[in-house]
């Protein structure tokens, strides 16, 4: 009859009754309702998980954004053409490993331009001692040299004054000079005035070279020639033949 359950009983080998119901399941006893704190402690718990990948992934994409990347390769910043140091009414001298003078130079102002190290020095005096001891002077009101000091050039009312490789006195005078200190040369490309002994050379140009013991005048060219005199050696007395 509809409506009504059966009940039977099935039996299998080696297994106890079980007893089994036909007929309509009966409905679940209704679920109350929980309070709101258990809704929302169950909903963290289920959504907790995901919640905390998402805090993780914003956190490192937050610190990926805030690490500062490297910085771009700056080229060096162009030389001013300032001075970076000057010196006033000074005095400067390089001595040698055994402590003997090379050289002295003083001036009004020294300027050193780092961009092409350069040295300027107004009133400049420069003192130069060789080797063998022999001094040689330049003045100018202007001096320019390199960083090393391999090279001096000197303008305005310039002069160097030295020994030839006789042992000669021997002066240069012009508007430009240019003094090569290691190969103990002079350069100019402007009238100069070269004295030598009691002799005076007036040209366009020169270059002369101390170890070759050579002047070359360049341009037109007006000298002055002493006749040298040459040391003749003491007659002796003549002699007495016995009578």
């Amino acid at each position: 009859m509809a409506g009504t359950a059966m009940a039977l009983e099935l039996h299998l080998p080696d297994l106890p009754e079980v007893p089994i119901g036909l007929g309509q399941v009966p409905a679940p006893a209704p679920r109350l309702p929980q309070p709101w704190y258990l809704r929302l402690r169950e909903g963290l718990a289920t959504y907790l998980p995901l919640l905390l990948m998402g805090l993780l992934a914003l956190a490192t994409w937050w610190l990926v954004k805030s690490t500062p990347g490297p910085e771009p390769v700056r080229d060096a910043a162009p030389a001013s053409g300032e001075p970076d140091y000057t010196m006033n009414r000074f005095v400067v001298e390089r001595f040698d490993a055994a402590g003997r003078l090379q050289a002295r130079v003083e001036g009004r102002q020294l300027r050193h331009f780092p961009d092409v190290d350069r040295i300027e020095v107004d009133q400049a005096r420069v003192r130069l001692v060789g080797s063998d001891g022999r001094a040689t002077l330049a003045q100018a009101r202007r001096a320019i040299s390199n960083g090393d000091g391999s090279e001096v050039q000197l303008l305005g009312d310039a002069r160097i004054d030295g020994n030839d490789k006789q042992g000669r006195p021997v002066a240069f005078r012009g508007d430009f000079l240019h003094l090569f200190v290691p190969t103990e040369r002079v350069r100019s490309h402007l009238p100069v005035q070269v004295s030598s002994g009691d002799s005076e050379f007036r040209a366009a140009g020169m270059d002369y070279d101390h170890l070759a013991g050579r002047l070359e005048l360049q341009g037109p060219m007006r000298a002055v020639l002493q006749p040298q005199v040459l040391a003749r050696p003491a007659s002796s007395p003549p002699s007495k033949e016995p009578g």
